[in-house]
């Protein structure tokens, strides 16, 4: 398939991605580059020093609202690009009414009640919707570790096993390498589901 038939095929596509640190940011731009048509990003967070190590933005962003500042680059990456923006903590109930008409959404949060909480909300009130999730990117090296699989409409990409702690910190290239396995997940089951 030529790019330009992937792009074709992306452009009519939604894809919704709560939280915007490590892997959300990483994830939406991977799928801005693509060609993706619209974007449904969520977070509640602003940006400070600690982001920069691992997440797509830069130093002047510092105390922006992270979605607020994804959106500006996403456009500076693709105009074309349509992103719509939530600023806000979500809960299960505005899992389904933001995220309802995605073709697929990823989980990107940091903190394990959340990533329960978005798993249970999708597959109990949207069981056929496909859910990427990222886990396990704590630390560096060990690409060997790193994988993907799924249970149905559930995508996990990651090793599985290291959990972020003061000796494990989430560093840009294995949070990269999950974010970008989860855009090319989202894609795969995009243009798979196109044939």
């Amino acid at each position: 398939m030529t790019f330009e038939r992937i792009k074709e095929i992306l452009n009519t596509k939604k894809v919704g991605i709560a939280g915007c640190g490590g892997l959300g940011s990483n994830c939406a731009v991977a799928l801005a580059r693509t060609g993706i048509g619209t974007l449904v990003i969520a977070d509640f967070d602003v940006i400070v020093m600690g982001n920069l190590n691992r997440q797509y933005y830069f130093f002047n962003q510092l105390g922006y609202i992270k979605v607020h500042a994804l959106k500006e680059n996403i456009k500076k990456i693709n105009p074309q690009v349509h992103v719509i923006s939530y600023d806000k903590k979500l809960t299960p109930p505005e899992i389904v009414h933001i995220f309802g008409d995605c073709d697929v959404i990823v989980e990107a949060f940091d903190m394990a009640e959340m990533k329960k909480m978005i798993i249970e909300t999708v597959q109990t009130e949207m069981p056929d919707k496909p859910l990427v999730i990222g886990l396990g990117m704590a630390g560096y090296g060990r690409n060997d570790l790193i994988k993907s699989r799924n249970i149905g409409n559930l995508y996990i990409c990651g090793d599985e096993v290291s959990e972020i702690s003061e000796d494990m910190p989430p560093l840009a290239p294995r949070v990269g390498i999950v974010a970008h396995m989860q855009a090319n997940q989202v894609i795969e089951i995009l243009l798979d589901s196109h044939e």
